[in-house]
């Protein structure tokens, strides 16, 4: 359709447009003068298109001073370029428009940063002037994708038989997960809203209302520090909640679609089928992660009862063994012919991580299996072998070894996973690598205060028949909650759900609710399921981690249209901000700020 500004967009002439009158507007990219012709690309939402002007026509002057990003309107004449000047790399390369007259739309100030190129530039700068950040091409071309996997997304769960509906933003505050945004009421003093960390209690009461498959493109709040895959303040989820279902059932749905939106917005392969089920505790073990990076195939083995052996004269970790540590190990094949500098380059690594280091030997046949490197010599033969059978190891692999308490052993030994990974550069980045997490624990306990708290999601169903429950070690307790895990990067979690109020009453108990604690903290879904609740359950993928894996992306701002920085700050809009006394006064409000 065309109006007074233009006939076509800056991505839609052809050759057989060629000697046709057009009308072009958009934003001037990028300008070359030749001395008696200037190059113009003009630049709009669809493409580019090469404009041309030779010093005769009486606007050259004028077009020649004027500044990039400069929105301006022309008028000429579509002619073929010069074989020698075709580009091959935009769909417009084999034409160019002469022009004939030209007018300004927009003029421009001097760029803070430049447009025309993707280079990286300070985020600050690109934050405060993000509208334009978002004209460069590549990061223009993934806002456009966003909306895009959105688009598609919602058609495919209406395949699937979901209906969207959507869920209130301002609700009450929740006791568990993040910390609250919380909003004051004017109409109700001294109290408060909070914005929905997920609508988590609302699409179970959709079900609870008879609704059998519920989704919504969801905005979330939560008050947390920012990282590389997660935005602070608010995020977009697929929020999804199914009737009558088992776990597989979730699942089901879920891998369709994500194999489907997946191979529809990129050709990198898939390493697997079905995706694997693998169970949090086997997950913590052989990658110290519940992210794991199925791309990488290095595995980490318990080797502990090794350090037992009369036979081990390893003296550090023997000793370390004895007072409650752990060994554990990760075997990197055909190494033995690496220079000493790549060992000692990951020790080295592994201190700058906080850890004591990253002991390793490497495996060699003489007339029998000996180690060699620094500690191989504290090894006997019968015990390398031994070390052999657990790992899978063979002649000629090299062994990093790490010991430690549980928890920080799987942190340095999931780091070391994946930085030796890298340096050996065994991970296919052309590639997605899906798997679920599954059997979480229902409870964990509080290393500080020894409280016991829920590991996850308070409201799943735990495993085993109800009655057989053993309450008295709720440790032991497994949970039907999952997680979907792309290429290290976590999805969402999710869960069947707790529908039986006794049950969630039992639950609660063990991590110091009372029962009137739960009627107040959750009066409106304990109220429903006493009301003839359905079995259910569901989950919520991250609409941004999905883009930014679809986009290559390593960082969540890259693929969010007005992303906050680092502390929690829109720097293009100011916000937060301060507030006047008469909006504090009419809220009931003071402040009594920390020094």
């Amino acid at each position: 359709m065309s109006n007074k500004y233009r006939t076509h967009n800056c991505n839609e002439l052809r050759k057989t447009n060629v000697g046709q009158n057009v009308v072009l507007s958009g934003w001037i990219n990028k300008k070359r003068d030749h001395g008696n012709l200037l190059f113009l690309d003009l630049r709009d939402n669809y493409g580019i298109t090469q404009c041309i002007i030779d010093r005769e026509n009486k606007n050259f002057n004028e077009l020649e001073k004027i500044q990039l990003e400069t929105v301006i309107k022309i008028n000429g004449k579509v002619v073929n370029r010069s074989t020698e000047t075709i580009n091959k790399e935009i769909l417009t390369g084999e034409i160019e428009v002469g022009i004939e007259t030209f007018k300004v739309l927009g003029t421009c100030k001097e760029l803070p940063l430049p447009v025309f190129s993707d280079q990286e530039y300070a985020e600050d700068i690109r934050l405060k002037y993000r509208f334009l950040d978002l004209r460069r091409k590549k990061i223009h071309e993934n806002i456009i994708l966003r909306s895009k996997v959105i688009s598609f997304i919602r058609s495919e769960m209406n395949k699937l038989g979901f209906l969207e509906f959507q869920t209130p933003i301002l609700t009450s505050s929740s006791p568990e997960g993040a910390r609250d945004f919380l909003v004051p009421s004017r109409l109700n003093p001294g109290k408060f809203y909070a914005l929905p960390q997920a609508p988590q209690q609302f699409k179970q009461l959709i079900m609870v209302s008879g609704f059998d498959r519920y989704f919504q493109i969801a905005p979330c709040f939560r008050d947390e520090d920012a990282r590389a895959d997660r935005s602070p303040g608010e995020f977009y989820q697929l929020d999804l909640e199914m009737s009558f279902v088992e776990q597989e059932d979730v699942f089901d749905v879920v891998e369709k679609l994500l194999v489907n939106t997946f191979k529809e917005f990129s050709d990198r392969e898939f390493l697997q089928g079905k995706f694997p089920r693998i169970t949090y505790k086997e997950a913590m073990l052989k990658y110290g992660s519940d992210k794991p990076d199925l791309r990488n195939p290095l595995i980490i083995n318990d080797i502990t009862d090794i350090f037992l052996r009369d036979d081990v004269k390893f003296d550090i970790f023997k000793k370390l063994v004895n007072s409650g540590s752990m060994v554990r190990c990760i075997v990197t094949k055909n190494t033995k012919d690496k220079p000493r500098s790549f060992f000692d380059n990951i020790d080295k690594w592994a201190k700058d991580q906080g850890a004591s280091g990253l002991a390793y030997f490497t495996l060699e046949k003489e007339k029998e299996v000996v180690g060699k490197g620094p500690i191989g010599k504290f090894f006997s033969k019968e015990s390398l072998e031994q070390i052999m059978k657990i790992t899978g190891a063979e002649i000629g692999d090299s062994i990093f070894l790490a010991c430690d308490k549980k928890k920080d052993l799987e942190k340095i030994t999931s780091l070391a996973r994946d930085k030796i990974a890298k340096d050996l550069n065994l991970i296919n980045e052309n590639s997605f690598a899906f798997c679920w997490i599954v059997d979480y624990p229902m409870f964990e306990k509080d290393e500080t205060s020894g409280k016991i708290e829920f590991s996850h999601n308070p409201f799943s169903m735990p495993q085993g028949e109800i009655d057989k429950i053993n309450f008295d070690n709720p440790l032991d307790i497994l949970a039907y909650q999952y997680d979907i895990v792309c290429n290290g990067i976590e999805l969402s979690s999710g869960a069947i759900r707790n529908h039986i109020p006794e049950l969630m009453y039992k639950l609660f108990s063990v991590a110091g609710y009372s029962k009137e604690n739960v009627n107040e903290k959750f009066s409106g879904m304990i109220n429903a399921l006493n009301y003839g609740a359905p079995p259910h359950g569901g989950i919520a993928p991250g609409i941004d981690r999905i883009v930014m894996l679809l986009a290559n992306e390593k960082n969540i701002r890259e693929v969010t249209m007005f992303p906050m920085n680092q502390n929690a700050q829109d720097l293009m809009m100011n916000a937060p901000s301060e507030v006047s006394n008469n909006q504090l006064k009419e809220l009931n409000l003071s402040l009594k700020l920390k020094k």
